[in-house]
């Protein structure tokens, strides 16, 4: 048995941890002298690095003085909260990483409760400690504070605090004495996690993660908890309603730095991937052929939320994409099955639709947005919640919502939360910042981020994540504002947006394609207004003075994915291809319209 420590890494959105795994691999002399070295080998994919957001649990290895450290890089967002707690059951103990400023936050809580629970040893990392205005003393009183509302037990509230800034690649016991390197945060690893404790008997593993690969198919992922699992073994898989499968391992992997490496076999407390088991589901066990036992299984999060998916029927679709049919779009969405947990998708009555669920706006936008990217054009409509009935009564998800705000500010938020049902929980002030808390449901939610933002100036810290389904809360208003509608297919011209800009605000600029029923842009008052575009000047031989002002146009609003998704109506699709993120009303004749809505 090699000497194995399994960690996970816990942190909020934006508190550094990406970067200190980095800094490990760095640690572990993974790079060769003189190579180049990529700023994140972690998050790999580029939507991950754009948003500068971990989307997908990673496993990673470093040796360091003889022992093999597995690191489990875990998402920080809630809308992927289905990927850690799998993970966590993986680890012998965590690396709860706070930033020096802002402390411990909503989403760190909601991880830590889950770590404690199952008993894993905390090492606290107090990263950022190079910023301005940081406090690192008053951060470890804060992290011992939560730890202790957590029902953390005596050992666990012994934990060991290391200081550091990762970025600037050094780590401490004391932060007003930087050291060269993280080699302390390391020898913590070490001293402080307990080795994975080595079961002898019939081979037991529980599967908590998976990958997928074009060349063998889906590749099952976890940590062997009992005996050993070898290369060619034939064992039983017991799934999930308690009946068991026969089944055989080809080829067994172990995370060697950022890749895998074949090995024949995998004993007791080392984390591994089996290849070749055919039909499996997180949560169930691989057990040995002639007794097998199941281990507990592991409960994934339920979707809060479902969004029509269909394929782009607009006059403008196959312009931009390379799949664009009915049949490209649903063999892409059972790909996406494979490996997004939380993920389900069911047919509709029409052959060309999908109702898409997911665990918030966020899922579903990356999915939507990885698509896009591959080339795929589609629609999709207005974000939906699932509403449940529990005992007789009709209920929906509700989520808490923490929002972070300077004080002047801190008015207008509360209004605009509490018009969409929210109640506060909290209210504290620190220093010239206030911290809110509220339970909302998740309806609430979506369109809300813009308006927080812009009563704000852009100064709220926004974080939210699903508590459970409560009682249906009763009707939230809506946006107001009526959309405005193109009237014709053509050129959009700077003389038609000029004379109707006292209208409203529009989204596109002069000399846009745009076609009958697109929505170019959001009406001054309620109701849909159908404009012309297209209309040009008229040219006469008189000439009078004033007629030839020069045209002065407001810029267009920009929409991103997500805002388009939170923005549309429930008569209006986003329409979404490789270039381009148009908004459209479902009926685009004006006439069929006003017929459909009598």
């Amino acid at each position: 048995m090699q000497k194995i420590r399994n960690i996970a890494i816990i942190a909020h959105v934006d508190h550094g941890k990406t970067t200190l795994v980095d800094k490990m691999l760095l640690a572990g002399k993974l790079f060769r002298e003189g190579q180049a070295e990529p700023d994140q080998f972690l998050d790999s994919n580029d939507l991950e690095r754009e948003r500068g957001i971990t989307i997908l649990a990673k496993n990673v290895s470093i040796n360091y003085k003889g022992y093999k450290i597995n690191i489990i890089d875990t998402p920080g967002h809630a809308d992927f909260g289905g990927e850690v707690e799998r993970v966590l059951n993986m680890a012998d103990g965590c690396l709860l990483l706070v930033d020096a400023f802002e402390g411990p936050m909503p989403q760190t809580r909601f991880v830590l409760q889950k770590a404690i629970r199952i008993g894993l040893k905390p090492i606290v990392v107090i990263n950022k400690v190079d910023k301005p205005n940081c406090r690192p003393s008053e951060v470890q009183e804060m992290v011992f504070d939560l730890m202790f509302n957590l029902d953390a037990s005596e050992e666990q509230l012994d934990f060991p605090t290391i200081y550091g800034s990762a970025k600037q690649g050094w780590m401490s016991d004391d932060w007003e004495k930087p050291a060269e390197d993280i080699q302390p945060l390391l020898d913590a690893i070490i001293q402080y996690i307990p080795e994975p404790q080595v079961y002898e008997g019939a081979t037991q593993m529980l599967i908590t993660s998976l990958d997928y690969s074009q060349y063998v198919g889906r590749i099952a992922i976890g940590r062997v908890h009992r005996g050993e699992v070898k290369e060619g073994q034939d064992i039983m898989l017991c799934k999930r309603d308690g009946s068991t499968v026969k089944s055989k391992i080809k080829e067994v992997n172990v995370f060697e730095g950022l890749g895998r490496t074949k090995v024949a076999s995998v004993g007791s407390g080392d984390i591994c991937a089996l290849v070749g088991i055919d039909g499996f589901e997180i949560g169930e066990t691989v057990a040995d052929l002639n007794e097998p036992e199941a281990l507990p299984s592991i409960a994934i999060d339920e979707p809060t939320m479902s969004m029509m998916f269909t394929i782009n029927n607009s006059p403008f679709f196959g312009k931009d994409g390379k799949y664009v049919t009915s049949r490209h779009i649903h063999d892409r969405l059972q790909r996406e099955l494979d490996k997004n947990l939380a993920l389900r998708v069911e047919p509709t009555d029409s052959a060309d639709a999908w109702l898409v669920y997911g665990r918030g706006v966020l899922h579903l936008s990356v999915l939507i947005e990885t698509m896009r990217r591959e080339g795929y054009e589609l629609q999709v409509g207005q974000p939906q919640v699932i509403i449940k009935e529990i005992d007789g009564v009709k209920c929906e998800p509700v989520e808490q919502l923490t929002i972070n705000v300077p004080e002047e500010s801190s008015s207008r938020i509360i209004d605009i939360v509490t018009k969409r049902k929210g109640e506060m929980t909290m209210m504290e002030s620190k220093g010239d910042r206030i911290f809110l808390e509220f339970t909302i449901p998740s309806r609430g939610i979506i369109g809300m981020n813009n308006a927080l933002l812009t009563a704000s100036a852009g100064e709220a810290i926004i974080a939210h994540r699903f508590l459970e389904f409560q009682p249906w809360k009763g009707e939230i208003d809506k946006r107001q504002n009526g959309s405005i509608i193109a009237m014709e297919t053509g050129t959009s011209i700077a003389y038609a947006l000029n004379n109707l800009q006292s209208r409203g605000r529009f989204f596109i600029p002069p000399g846009e394609d745009i076609y009958a029923g697109e929505v170019v842009g959001e009406n001054s008052k309620d109701g849909d207004l159908v404009v012309n575009l297209t209309k040009t000047k008229k040219l006469t031989n008189v000439r009078a003075s004033g007629t030839d002002d020069k045209i002065v146009l407001a810029p267009p609003v920009i929409f991103s994915l997500e805002d388009a998704l939170e923005y549309i109506r429930i008569d209006e699709y986003v329409e979404i291809t490789p270039n381009h993120i148009r908004m459209r009303k479902i009926i685009l004749d004006e006439t069929e319209r006003k017929r459909a809505s009598r």
